[in-house]
């Protein structure tokens, strides 16, 4: 077995090293490092690369890679896991989704070793980390005031991708083409596998989503054998949707939800009333499709046009087994204690 290079630095066979890269300088001179964490398996194998944060205000996503290193022992797994907790170490710091000049970091790869900011940290990271791995799982939540039920994105018409996103185990498996910049659309330049997780809402952690992220990367790990073990979470059998729709407010006012994240609905149902602070009747709001809500937004309040509710839609043939997946996944996952 070789030893494992990255940013300059060897990892032994079956150790376990905290490596740091030089990244970016702050306004005051003072340097801003990567901090990665690689274990090094004593047999070959795969090399997963687990990644948080690349949006800094996506929260639940850290707390699962801190879980994850707490949890692995380099000496026994067959390959090599790479977990890079914070990605976007500015956004993080202003606990904001954006880079300081608003850019996007999963917008910005591969990124320029000579371009602006963002452009020059998706390039650290497709070199040194992306270029390096056979797989990858991309840790994210919803976005602030907004909340996923735990999902898996992936384009389904990748086989190896599909099978990750399976052994995950999360109740919803959701088809999603890949868009321009991002790290996904990278890693499909380069024939890598990669999942993204959705789950919870930014600034905020959630016991469930937590919880479901440490299982299902450590499903996804052996699941490439990278480690031994039967997958946990198996009561969870996933379903795909190939589509997904945004119910959005016809009007301006309070919004009174009627239907919760996770909850199967109709066509036509009531899922919001939107009233006016001042009286009066209020306006029903109608889901357009039959599908189960996979995510949310947590404000009482909007005006015309904005997105409530993302529905995602299963063929007749899966709607039950859906319906019985997200049941499956909240007898599993909620109301649990917070893990330390």
């Amino acid at each position: 077995m070789k030893r494992f290079e990255i940013g300059g630095q060897c990892v032994e066979p079956g150790s376990h090293q905290h490596i740091t890269l030089p990244a970016l300088r702050l306004y005051n001179d003072a340097p801003l490092d990567l901090r990665i964490d690689v274990f090094h398996g004593t047999k070959p194998g795969p090399v997963l690369l687990v990644s948080a944060a690349i949006h800094g205000d996506e929260l639940n996503g850290i707390e699962v890679c801190r879980r994850l290193i707490n949890t692995v022992d380099a000496r026994e797994l067959a390959g090599t896991l790479v977990v890079v907790p914070i990605v976007n170490l500015f956004g993080f710091i202003q606990q904001s989704r954006y880079l300081p000049d608003r850019r996007d970091l999963n917008r910005c790869f591969p990124g320029s070793e000579r371009g602006a900011m963002g452009s020059r940290m998706a390039y650290l990271f497709s070199e040194e980390l992306v270029k390096k791995s056979t797989h990858i799982v991309d840790l994210h939540t919803g976005a602030i005031n907004r909340s996923n039920l735990p999902q898996i994105r992936v384009d389904v018409e990748n086989e190896k991708a599909l099978a990750m996103a399976k052994a995950f185990s999360t109740p919803v498996i959701l088809h999603s083409k890949e868009r321009d910049g991002s790290l996904r659309a990278l890693a499909n330049e380069l024939n890598i596998p990669l999942i993204l997780y959705e789950a919870g809402e930014a600034l905020r952690f959630d016991e469930a989503s937590i919880s479901a992220g440490v299982i299902g990367v450590q499903n996804v790990m052996k699941h490439l054998k990278i480690m031994k073990g039967r997958r946990r979470g198996r009561r969870v059998t996933p379903v795909i949707a190939r589509r997904s729709t945004w119910v959005r407010a016809e009007r301006d006012g309070l919004i009174i939800p009627k239907v919760e994240l996770g909850q199967t609905i109709q066509k036509q149902q009531v899922l919001a009333l939107s009233v006016s602070p001042h009286g009066g009747e209020g306006d029903e709001v109608e889901s357009p499709v039959r599908g189960i809500i996979i995510g949310c937004s947590n404000i009482p309040v909007a005006n015309e046009g904005e997105a409530l509710f993302n529905v995602a839609q299963f063929d007749k043939d899966t709607m039950s087994d859906a319906t019985e997946s997200v049941g499956s996944f909240t007898e599993v996952y909620e109301n649990k204690p917070y893990e330390q």
